[in-house]
């Protein structure tokens, strides 16, 4: 994880237009002007490949790292257990916290519906086209279906339900192991580092499946597109700002403190989060300021590292929303056990990838091919827009891990208030923020 931080930070070194951010822009913008101005160009078979090809490049690591990550954060669940009842409690609090962020991007999604009438009216059979590449979804018996014939199989055939299934029930058998399975754990944790390293260098073709799958979704269903794509971005900030400002903010109420103080409190973080698109990359100054507001050292030690993999509330809303959306624009209803499905599914898959570059493409691929395998080549879709949405995921990120430290401190008796409230007093004058941090 710490590898595509230090990528991101060595960016300052390189000449702008080697920027893998900068690439992608562009790479957005010239594939919005060939759909605009050249659609049957934009619609060629090799250009729709770009796009497709990239999914796929992106599909091909899914079932593996859906393995290492839940094993991993299943069986280091332990480590929160040796620590008592302060690392049960967190626990506790980020699962309750993530489900309201997953439900909140549920609703929103349904309520306002970004992706009805995708594309406008010029092309009524384009979606239904999309929608249909990936085959109609099989009829099977739900529950028999999650049980793999074997476990080669359902990794061979990328079945994400199943290779679930045996993730969760090998995670808890490593943790069950104790100290006989920190070796296991650790060799898991190596190779979960190694297929991220795939994907880092998958990510260097981001540019080129950005062009492709933004060229072929203008062309194909018009100007038209450019209008709800902007909307699901615009949907996706407005509700990452409801999910901090309302739950967080009563949250903290609740605590004893202001939202926008601590956000104004933790803002040079946030800069660093917006800069490098990864909430990780601020984690040792977080853990510093945490404990300069009065958060004891071992509830800021223990909350902090632990919520990056297992309450990350960006990732989250993420992940439903965006769901939601593809199932609007290709037309393909979601009754409320699928909506229910990407509940659960969601909840697993969007743990410990926090700070790794295009997590959140991963885990919504996998959610995306648990609940309706029509919903796959969606991905395409918001391909072209996922960078204009990384940066919101990590800061939704970084302020959640934030105010949890303060209500376990709070919750555990471990937090000192007086140092709280001056903290908080002395960030609303930026002034004193700096002198405080440089003190």
């Amino acid at each position: 994880m710490t590898a595509s931080v230090a990528t991101s930070q060595t960016h300052t070194h390189q000449p702008w237009y080697r920027v893998l951010y900068i690439q992608v822009l562009i790479a957005i913008v010239l594939g919005a002007i060939a759909g605009w101005l050249y659609p049957s160009f934009a619609t060629n078979e090799w250009i729709k490949a770009l796009g497709d090809g990239f999914v796929k490049l992106i599909r091909m690591v899914i079932a593996p790292i859906i393995f290492c990550t839940v094993v991993s954060g299943i069986a280091h669940i332990q480590d929160a257990k040796k620590v008592g009842r302060v690392g049960i409690k967190a626990l506790l609090y980020f699962e309750v916290v993530s489900t309201f962020a997953l439900i909140i991007g549920l609703i929103i999604g349904n309520v306002l519906e970004p992706g009805v009438g995708f594309g406008g009216k010029a092309n009524p059979d384009a979606v239904a086209t999309f929608a249909k590449q990936a085959g109609e979804m099989k009829s099977v018996d739900f529950v028999l279906n999650i049980i793999p014939d074997s476990v080669v199989g359902a990794f061979a055939k990328g079945d994400i339900l199943q290779v679930l299934l045996f993730s969760i029930l090998f995670g808890f058998a490593v943790m069950a192991m104790g100290k006989k399975g920190e070796a296991l754990r650790s060799m898991i944790d190596d190779i979960a580092h190694g297929v991220f390293g795939i994907i880092a260098i998958v990510m260097r073709a981001a540019p080129f499946g950005a062009f492709g799958a933004m060229a072929y979704t203008i062309g194909k269903f018009g100007t038209g597109a450019i209008l709800n794509l902007i909307g699901l971005i615009a949907t996706f900030y407005v509700t990452a700002a409801i999910f901090v400002l309302v739950v967080l903010g009563l949250i903290a109420r609740f605590t004893g403190f202001s939202i926008l103080r601590f956000l104004a409190y933790i803002k040079d973080e946030l800069l660093i989060v917006l800069g490098t698109s990864s909430s990780e990359s601020a984690l040792p100054q977080l853990m510093e300021k945490l404990q300069r507001l009065g958060c004891s050292k071992s509830v800021v030690g223990l909350v902090v590292p632990t919520g990056y993999s297992f309450n990350l509330d960006g990732t989250n809303i993420y992940m439903t929303l965006a769901t939601v959306f593809i199932a609007q624009a290709l037309g393909v209803h979601l009754s409320l056990a699928d909506q229910l499905t990407i509940l659960v599914v969601a909840m697993l898959t969007s743990k410990g990838a926090s700070g790794i570059t295009g997590a959140g493409f991963i885990t919504l691929a996998a959610t995306l091919a648990v609940v309706d395998p029509r919903l796959v080549p969606g991905m395409a879709i918001v391909l072209g827009i996922d960078k204009f949405m990384s940066e919101c995921r990590a800061i939704t990120n970084i302020i959640g891990n934030g105010v949890a430290s303060v209500v376990v401190a709070q919750w555990e008796g471990e937090l000192d208030r007086d140092k709280l409230n001056q903290g908080l007093s002395q960030s609303v004058d930026l002034t004193n923020i700096k002198s405080a941090v440089n003190d």
